[in-house]
């Protein structure tokens, strides 16, 4: 069992290298873009702020009265799909604002369908299945105070979160009024979003299925220690988790950055791809990291064998096969 330090150390050296580079590109393309909108974009920006500010509003209120606190989980895949239809319905509708739509409906209907069988969503919309990971946060010493909780759940879980969804559809809005024809990188961004989205896709399918298998076995009664190989390990490691950790973020991350390049491809950046809409997905990877953080520790508090998997599996590039 490899638990030694040298693996963790370099991932600790690139996470904080990430870091570093995500923050740097995120004040570059703030300061060297243009951040002047038209008429058009700053109406449009108008109405998907309301949008977003109403969203706000119910998650946190919702959240507080029903102490259900997945409720921005539930519209994370939903809100999207709003927003880029508004932004190509007011923008014309061209072909490249329709295109990005449609890529994004994709994305959200599958995203959506995927929660959808964990119990996240029932009738009573704002009641169902809240995400594992909350009530673990919940219980931290920092929330102890009730306050503490109340000021995390409106400013991260409501305000941030919503705020960060808007943002990453945001690189359709510098699109909106390009008359630029499709091209090259236009070809690009759709191809590599849709191959970012399989690879969502098949990942989150290996997972389910993994889990709904060690789900059925151990209500036999039989210990996780008992279970059939690899089952026993208490997490999967079939299909892409077998070369990475956390291929499902891989995809994630990869078709809203995939999405940026239609910006490129309208001619509206600067400096060869800086644009101020690249902010938006360069902070959900800061997100991912957090979140990846905290998915790996919660693991390996339960399963013996996950440090073991960190050792030998990279984070999201494609490394040897776990055994």
């Amino acid at each position: 069992m490899q638990t030694s330090g040298p693996k963790s150390r370099t991932e600790t050296v690139s996470t904080v290298f990430a870091i570093t580079v995500v923050l740097a590109l995120t004040a570059a393309c703030i300061f060297f873009s243009d951040l002047t909108l038209t008429d058009l974009q700053k109406g449009t920006l108008n109405t998907l702020l309301i949008v977003c500010t109403l969203s706000i509003a119910y998650c946190f209120i919702v959240g507080e009265l029903t102490q259900n606190y997945s409720q921005m989980d539930k519209l994370w895949s939903i809100l999207p799909i709003v927003y880029v239809w508004i932004i190509a319905v007011r923008g014309g509708m061209k072909t490249r604002l329709v295109v990005y739509a449609l890529i994004v409906t994709l994305w959200g209907i599958r995203l959506t369908l995927n929660f959808a069988r964990k119990g996240a969503y029932s009738l009573k919309f704002w009641t169902g299945v809240e995400d594992y990971r909350w009530s673990i946060v919940r219980s931290s010493p920092v929330f102890e105070r009730r306050i503490l909780w109340t000021l995390f759940d409106l400013l991260f879980i409501s305000t941030y979160q919503n705020l960060l969804v808007l943002a990453i559809c945001l690189p359709a809005l510098a699109c909106m009024e390009s008359q630029a024809p499709l091209g090259f990188f236009d070809a690009v961004a759709i191809l590599t979003a849709v191959l970012f989205l399989m690879l969502e896709t098949v990942s989150d399918e290996y997972q389910w299925k993994f889990h709904q298998t060690k789900k059925k076995l151990l209500a036999q009664g039989t210990d996780l220690a008992d279970l059939p190989k690899p089952y026993d390990l208490g997490f999967n490691t079939f299909g892409p988790w077998k070369r990475m950790r956390h291929p499902n973020y891989l995809g994630e991350q990869g078709i809203w950055m995939c999405l940026y390049l239609f910006t490129i491809a309208s001619k509206v950046v600067r400096y060869g791809f800086l644009h101020w809409t690249m902010t938006g997905p360069l902070l959900l990877i800061l997100l991912f990291m957090g979140s990846s953080m905290l998915g790996e520790r919660i693991s390996s508090s339960k399963y013996p064998m996950y440090r073991d998997y960190v050792q030998q599996v990279h984070k999201y590039l494609p490394s040897r096969r776990y055994d």
